[in-house]
């Protein structure tokens, strides 16, 4: 393990407070989401079954492995990569709900944690949540009201869009400050790594623009394109053993 996890939740005691609370707000709108749309449908909440604790464990741990393979932007900085572990978490909450995707961006950042710990003070773990969030929750929501191919295509489309605002202005007002204060430079150094990419990046602004939006946009696109690819696939094979013949039918009829 790279450091010390009780040291670094000694030392940053702020973040780890924003880090709960962000991941009990995730939880609460989830929880709000699946009730009311359960009271709209008339249905029992069934609340969590042995088969959907077996998918979290399951996608989680897929989640864990896939947030190791990273890959590099050629027009962001080095510490910009793209990786695919929040797929898991959406095809999760499309097919239980928001819960199931939220408590597998969770346990993801959990499993790496232990596994790797944290070289960033946590900034990096709380920044992959909250924008795995930002994707999978809307997702998430929106597809649970009605589960069709259109309905799928759009609460895709909203959260490419908003994964993209989130990761911008996570990145402008949040994460690029505390970065510079947590390796002890100038914010104008960071941006100076994007500048050495690409000339147009001369401010804050256009680092964004040019570098950060990109890549939210990229990583939800490709999600989202994904998603729609295999979803339909899957969704019978993971709801299979606990639906009746009914329920069976109806999952092999999304998207």
């Amino acid at each position: 393990m790279n450091n010390n996890l009780f040291t670094s939740v000694m030392e940053n005691t702020m973040i780890v407070t924003v880090f709960i609370l962000l991941i009990v707000a995730m939880f609460v709108a989830a929880r709000i989401a699946e009730t009311y749309v359960a009271k709209k449908n008339g249905d029992v909440n069934p609340g969590m079954t042995t088969r959907k604790m077996v998918i979290i464990g399951i996608f989680s741990a897929i989640s864990a492995v896939l947030m190791l393979f990273e890959i590099p932007m050629p027009f962001a900085p080095s510490f910009y990569k793209l990786d695919l572990s929040d797929l898991p978490a959406v095809i999760g909450g499309f097919a239980f709900g928001p819960m199931t995707g939220v408590m597998i961006e969770f346990i993801k950042i959990l499993l790496n944690l232990i596994l790797n710990g944290t070289q960033t003070a946590f900034i990096g773990e709380l920044a992959n949540f909250i924008v795995g969030c930002s994707y999978v929750l809307p997702a998430s929501i929106i597809y649970i009201f009605k589960k069709n191919r259109q309905i799928a295509m759009i609460s895709c489309l909203t959260a490419t869009m908003i994964i993209t605002l989130v990761g911008s202005s996570l990145n402008a007002f949040y994460l690029l400050p505390a970065f510079a204060k947590l390796y002890g430079m100038p914010l104008d150094a960071l941006i100076g790594m994007g500048t050495a990419i690409n000339p147009a990046i001369n401010n804050m602004f256009t680092f964004i623009l040019f570098a950060v939006a990109p890549i939210n946009l990229l990583k939800g696109s490709v999600i989202s394109g994904i998603t729609l690819l295999v979803y339909k696939k899957l969704s019978p094979v993971i709801k299979n053993a606990s639906l009746t013949a009914s329920e069976k039918r109806a999952a092999e009829s999304e998207i």
